[in-house]
């Protein structure tokens, strides 16, 4: 009897594990020996799109569609739910098709009835399948995943991607809850960026390389080998600076682009390459494979062990920086080099402009005047 594609794609992501070649290497971030401020006064708190989330830490769409595969979104539900982070399902549209399988995904909201859950469809979804995926959870926002690379190395994939943007431009327009549109692991660039916010998008998840390799995986479920593509995509220190780039291209107004959030993710396993994310200018992280492994492996009470630690040297590390909130980190200045500045150069991306930041120093206005 054959194995679920489901229960595939889970196996051989534990499996092959990841590169750890995400780009963060190349982001330095400058100490602050003057900080001004304290461990108490930090907050967590972010806003992605509409919606104020506890903590920028998302654990990130991973699996469901076979029954199997339950147990794996109810102990990742648990997790999310004790550690307070919102929680994405994989795609929902081997529910739509066959409502045996529902269940894998809706135990998600059974362990977390008050937690954030988005739903997730692939970009050949329609308006009336994403209200049901919506339904199914009662998510509060619906990812659509682009996969493109991965579709065409899977032998039962698709091979027709046109009205792609038309479709997802219906579903953001018409759909009553957020919606986030994310790669799945070959990062994104601005000028499809730039397609999406231009239909609507608000919320863009840059899912770079360095994480889960789907062109990997579908090559080692496949009898013929495409491993020369297994290096497909960006890096996500690269895919976050182009989807920047794009966002201050479309902007016309400081309200506008303050509506627009970024999700890095890809290969992200700590806090500091977490950190780095965020001082880039994303909103939130996704986490995926790494929360997986520790999971599969140690148990759901390591995971919250994982979850909290991260939370805690965020912390730590916005405290050290001398910031107080996630949107602080925007201002703090980070030196680009590597590969990453390679790209940059040739890609007329200013990286300067990074280490130029002036949010570094928040020192007080001292009283100079002498005693006598």
């Amino acid at each position: 009897m054959r194995i679920p594609r489901k229960l595939e794609h889970v196996h051989h992501a534990l499996q092959l594990g990841q590169s750890g070649e995400q780009g963060f290497s190349d982001l330095k971030l400058i100490h602050n020996c003057l900080p001004e401020t304290s461990l108490g006064r930090i907050s967590l708190q972010t806003q992605i799109g509409e919606l104020t989330l506890s903590s920028p830490i998302i654990v990130n769409a991973m699996t469901g569609g076979a029954q199997e595969t339950e147990e794996i979104n109810r102990e990742l539900a648990i997790a999310a739910r004790e550690c307070g982070l919102a929680m994405a399902v994989g795609s929902q549209m081997s529910a739509i098709k066959n409502a045996e399988v529902s269940s894998s995904y809706q135990i998600v909201r059974q362990m977390n009835p008050n937690g954030i859950v988005f739903g997730n469809l692939g970009s050949e979804a329609t308006l009336e399948q994403a209200k049901r995926a919506v339904e199914m959870l009662r998510a509060d926002a619906l990812q659509i995943h682009l996969n493109v690379m991965q579709e065409l190395i899977m032998p039962e994939g698709d091979r027709d991607f046109t009205g792609m943007l038309e479709r997802i431009s219906t579903i953001v327009n018409c759909l009553n809850v957020p919606v986030i549109v994310k790669e799945v692991g070959f990062g994104m660039a601005r000028e499809s960026a730039s397609a999406l916010l231009e239909a609507g998008v608000s919320t863009i998840d840059v899912g770079g390389y360095g994480g889960t390799n789907f062109a990997a995986i579908e090559n080692a479920r496949r009898n013929v080998q495409m491993d020369w593509l297994n290096d497909w995509g960006c890096k996500t220190s690269i895919a976050l600076l182009e989807v920047i780039e794009a966002v201050k291209i479309s902007r016309t107004n400081t309200a506008a682009y303050k509506k627009l959030s970024i999700i890095g993710s890809g290969g992200i396993r700590g806090s500091l390459e977490a950190c780095k994310a965020l001082t880039l200018g994303a909103s939130a992280v996704g986490i995926a494979g790494a929360f997986l492994q520790i999971q599969r492996t140690e148990g759901t009470a390591a995971l919250i062990t994982k979850m909290d630690d991260m939370h805690q040297e965020l912390k730590l590390l916005m405290t050290a920086l001398g910031t107080h909130t996630i949107e602080d980190l925007w201002n703090v200045p980070v030196i680009i080099c590597g590969e990453t500045a390679e790209w940059c150069a040739a890609r007329e991306i200013d990286i300067n402009s990074y280490a130029r930041r002036t949010g570094l120093i928040n020192i007080p206005v001292l009283n100079h005047t002498k005693i006598k």
